[in-house]
């Protein structure tokens, strides 16, 4: 059990991942500017391109619950090797978030592995700052 709370309720949400496909589970929270975390798992589907990221499903349960800003990241894959998040999430993460939060990657024992800032890993990234 890991001690910092948006790490174990990424561990947590792992376990009910819906992946019957590859059995990759994946768990992901994030936590606002409040304190507020919110978590997501991996949703696969039949047809393949359909699935839902965790991180997607954390920040739509965030944003369902009125939360717009994200201060930290964490994931948790399913082996013992960082599970990093996909270019289409990391985008995602970026619409709430500035390029020096940090992303949190961990074991499913909630060992930290590796830790980024979103600048890291989506450098000159493409935000809502861009279009004012």
């Amino acid at each position: 059990m890991n001690n910092d709370p948006l790490i174990q309720a990424a561990v947590d949400i792992r376990l009910r991942a819906y992946a019957p496909y590859s059995r990759f589970l994946v768990g992901a929270a994030v936590e606002t500017t409040d304190g507020q975390i919110y978590s997501g798992c991996n949703v696969e589907n039949a047809a393949y391109p359909e699935a839902t990221c965790a991180e997607a499903g954390a920040i739509a349960a965030m944003v369902a619950q009125g939360g717009r800003h994200i201060r930290r990241v964490a994931i948790s894959g399913g082996v013992d090797t960082a599970c990093p998040p996909c270019g289409g999430c990391r985008q995602k993460i970026r619409e709430f978030a500035s390029p020096d939060t940090p992303v949190t990657m961990a074991s499913p024992t909630g060992e930290v592995l590796l830790v980024r800032t979103l600048a890291e890993l989506l450098p000159d990234s493409f935000g809502p700052d861009n279009l004012a």
